[in-house]
């Protein structure tokens, strides 16, 4: 079931709602950003995330087929969700789970985990090593 989070950077200057139901699943990759920052992800539609504040806040970093557009906090650093294109699914929103300020320990806890091999654009398949991500 869907549950209203809050998510934030570090110095709360970019704050966001979003739903996301955690126990159907989030996500690591082993692309060559995710592998640095250890990201822990979950996807939103966008009709089910909004950006609160902090629009003028946002620096964006883009990579190789500048498909996803990674967005951090030009105070602090921290990279709270990114946005995207996908074939499959059309756009979306991947939150990074960490940041969600309202997310108890129990339901992170609980949130099952798949891991996709980004590294070699096959994101329906998980990578042969998965103990490093």
């Amino acid at each position: 079931m869907k549950k209203t989070y809050h998510g934030s950077c570090h110095c709360g200057a970019v704050a966001y709602e979003t739903e996301l139901d955690l126990s159907a699943g989030t996500f690591r990759c082993n692309c060559s950003i995710c592998r640095k920052k250890r990201n822990w992800l979950a996807v939103a539609a966008p009709e089910d995330f909004r950006l609160i504040s902090g629009k003028d806040m946002l620096g964006e970093y883009q990579f190789a087929s500048h498909k996803l557009h990674h967005l951090f906090c030009r105070q602090c650093g921290v990279n709270s969700y990114a946005w995207g294109e996908n074939e499959a699914i059309g756009t979306f929103y991947a939150v990074a789970v960490n940041c969600l300020d309202n997310a108890t320990p129990q339901e992170l806890i609980a949130s099952p985990i798949a891991f996709i091999d980004g590294l070699h654009d096959s994101y329906d398949t998980a990578p042969e090593e998965t103990r490093h991500l």
